[in-house]
């Protein structure tokens, strides 16, 4: 009986002791989330202070290692043999990257020869022993020819417009003789001195090649014509009342796409005391436009003010301000796998291994995508389901087991936690093939405000970023479709005065290559004094 006793209590000591060591187990492993919790803290602190006071890259690319690295986990996660490079197309392509090619067989650039409708000015050197003796005593038996690019200055022109005014010989009895005059040619702001070219290049230097006006005013000024900024500010007021109706036309047709891409950034507005922050949104509709817009704040009341009423596939980031959009179903979220990629990049720091391996899937979701950009949508959709949906439930399926074990608060718990959140959205490019994968087109047009912030540093008022907004839509939406802006913005101010205002979407970048060949278009053009005057000082006209 004793002994039964003893072992009872041998027994209850045995798990007592047990207990005691799995709480002291547990109390080290919570002290070492907590620790790892600071250390994350600590890295992002320090992380914004060097944001804050360097420039780095910003790229979001892998070294030649990481990405081989990543190649093999993303084998190892989708289930295929880890030997060798692969086999297959893939596999041999991957080993012929890697192999050097030597210095004496990689091809040497070759000189791109200037453009054939470049004026030209031909000139024939001839060598001093020639030219001493006498062409004469020689023979001409061939010459080396090479086209070299130089540069003139480029120059304003003053265009005189006469109107001769006329009576009629044969004079009315009764009442004053009628004096004949022609019309004063149609311009862009009405009395004004400027033509539509200048014009033009005011547009294109300020918001394509963003110059601040002060520049402009100094580059104008050594070119020999004196441009107040205050007066080309004030043009740019008055042509954007010009061009407002376009830019309204383009956004009701990007609302009536079933696809829009958005993004916003901040911009600082000047203010008495201290510059306040307001905010660009660009609207990207694949294919046709892309529209920018401004809002004093960042908030779903400005949301409501751009998207109004639109119904359709909205691919944006995850935030909270387009939430109520999502709520009765009529505006469909579509997810974006560069934000959630950018995640797992900011986790390489702290944890390597398994932010490599997020890295390496989605990597396979991008390449996928290069192959198929240019392919018909049924052929799209048939790759994504059969090549792009094992990679996508791989990686939910791996997220799923990681956000048992990574720390709260870590970089690659935020990541983790992004990817799952956005599930659904991120899932929905796999459904319908006019989805993008990512939102890269509203990040790479929104690059156009982050440049030229940078050169203008702010803008007046409210109203100044609205006149910004204008013609970045316009000039964009050129570098969609590939039209030269300048002469696009010429002739549209030509062409605006006159214009019926129920056909101005034909005047938009997207149309502008088929309206721009219509008989009435060109007719409207060669019409235009201003125009016509300028272009026939060339012997040829500029590219349109």
């Amino acid at each position: 009986m004793a002994g039964g006793e003893a072992a009872e209590r041998a027994d209850v000591a045995a798990l007592l002791g047990r207990i005691a060591e799995l709480e002291a187990r547990l109390a080290r492993a919570e002290a070492a989330a907590e620790e790892y919790r600071k250390l994350a803290e600590l890295l992002r602190e320090e992380n914004a202070r060097l944001r804050r006071g360097l420039l780095g890259q910003k790229a979001e690319r892998l070294g030649a290692d990481d990405r081989q690295l990543s190649l093999a986990l993303l084998g190892m996660l989708l289930g295929q043999d880890g030997e060798g490079e692969g086999a297959g197309e893939q596999g041999k392509a991957r080993r012929l990257a890697r192999q050097r090619i030597p210095a004496h067989e990689r091809r040497k650039p070759r000189r791109k020869a200037p453009p054939e409708d470049l004026p030209r000015v031909e000139i024939e050197l001839t060598p001093l022993e020639v030219e001493r003796e006498g062409v004469e005593h020689f023979e001409r038996i061939g010459c080396e020819e090479t086209t070299y690019l130089e540069r003139r200055p480029q120059s304003f022109v003053a265009v005189v417009v006469r109107r001769p005014k006329y009576v009629r010989r044969e004079r009315p009895r009764d009442g004053p003789a009628r004096v004949v005059v022609a019309e004063v040619p149609e311009l862009p702001i009405e009395r004004g001195v400027a033509g539509p070219g200048l014009l033009a290049d005011t547009l294109v230097r300020r918001w394509q090649d963003h110059l601040p006006l002060h520049r402009l005013e100094g580059i104008y000024a050594r070119e020999g014509v004196e441009l107040a900024r205050s007066t080309v500010c004030g043009w740019h007021e008055r042509l954007a009342e010009l061009a407002r109706p376009l830019v309204e036309a383009m956004l009701a047709d990007a609302l009536a796409q079933d696809v829009l891409c958005t993004d916003a950034t901040g911009v600082l507005v000047q203010a008495r005391e201290r510059c306040r922050t307001g905010h660009f949104w660009v609207l990207v509709s694949p294919g046709r436009h892309v529209l920018f817009r401004y809002s004093r704040r960042h908030d779903g009341k400005a949301v409501d003010a751009i998207l109004g009423g639109y119904r359709g596939h909205l691919v944006a980031d995850a935030a909270s301000v387009f939430d109520h959009l999502y709520a009765d179903g009529a505006v469909v979220e579509v997810g974006c796998w560069s934000h959630a990629r950018r995640y797992f990049h900011r986790a390489l720091a702290s944890d390597r291994e398994r932010a490599l391996e997020g890295l390496g899937l989605i990597g396979r979701l991008f390449e996928i995508e290069r192959g198929i950009s240019a392919a018909p949508r049924k052929r799209r959709l048939a790759v994504r389901r059969e090549q792009s949906r094992p990679v996508v439930e791989a990686f939910f399926a791996w997220c799923d087991r990681l956000a048992a074990e990574v720390v709260a608060e870590t970089p690659i718990a935020r990541a983790v936690t992004y990817a799952r959140n956005q599930r659904r959205a991120l899932e929905r490019f796999l459904q319908d093939p006019r989805l993008p994968l990512h939102n890269n087109a509203s990040e790479l047009a929104l690059r156009r405000q982050v440049v030229g912030r940078k050169a203008w540093l702010f803008v007046g008022t409210d109203e100044a970023a609205g006149v910004n907004a204008t013609f970045t839509s316009l000039l964009a939406s050129c570098a969609m479709h590939g039209i030269e802006p300048w002469a696009y913005l010429r002739d549209l101010l030509c062409l605006l005065p006159g214009w019926p205002q129920r056909r101005v979407l034909e005047l938009a970048p997207v149309c502008w290559k088929e309206t721009s060949q219509q008989a009435e278009t060109q007719e409207r053009l060669a019409a235009h004094p201003l125009r016509r005057a300028v272009l026939s000082l060339d012997g040829h006209p500029p590219r349109e």
